[in-house]
């Protein structure tokens, strides 16, 4: 049987939360598409910018998680606490909003498919898929790097067993 987690253990973002969070942004970008459709007005363009921004900021976050995985986990050296629990949350974040922001171009480019023989709509389309990559790596950057932030059990702790010098 599975204790559930005491008050000052941080578990690691369920996965419903990440499809929760790619639901919502699906339906707010495709809420965006039909009511600028209903509304009788242009719908707004995606600059490159945008899924560019997402691919650098994904690439930082990864980066971010390799080092942390290398200190923590490969060369086992202390890091200190608030910087920890800083990455942690920057994990996080990274994660849900990777998947909320991937779910909205997602939304926003599935509104548009119908009509792909005119340009306007073909580029935002292409662009959104874009960005929809981008969020992706974000947020498995995201999950990387809270997963480097684990604390890495001792060998002796998890066979159970204590070093010479502790008994």
């Amino acid at each position: 049987m599975s204790e559930a987690p005491s008050g000052n253990q941080v578990t690691s973002t369920p996965r419903r939360a990440l499809v929760v969070a790619a639901l919502f942004g699906g339906l707010a970008g495709w809420l965006l598409a039909v009511t600028t459709a209903a509304l009788d007005l242009v719908p707004p363009s995606i600059p490159w910018s945008a899924p560019v921004g997402l691919i650098v900021v994904g690439a930082l976050v990864g980066a971010l998680a390799r080092s942390t995985h290398q200190q923590i986990q490969v060369r086992r050296e202390r890091m200190e606490p608030s910087r920890a629990v800083a990455f942690l949350v920057l994990g996080k974040a990274s994660a849900l909003g990777g998947a909320l922001v991937a779910g909205g171009y997602l939304g926003y480019a599935l509104s548009f498919v119908a009509s792909l023989d005119a340009e306007g709509p073909r580029e935002r389309v292409v662009r959104s898929f874009v960005a929809i990559v981008g969020g992706i790596g974000l947020m498995v950057a995201g999950l990387l790097l809270e997963r480097a932030c684990r604390v890495p059990q001792d060998d002796d702790e998890e066979r159970g067993t204590r070093r010479p010098e502790e008994l």
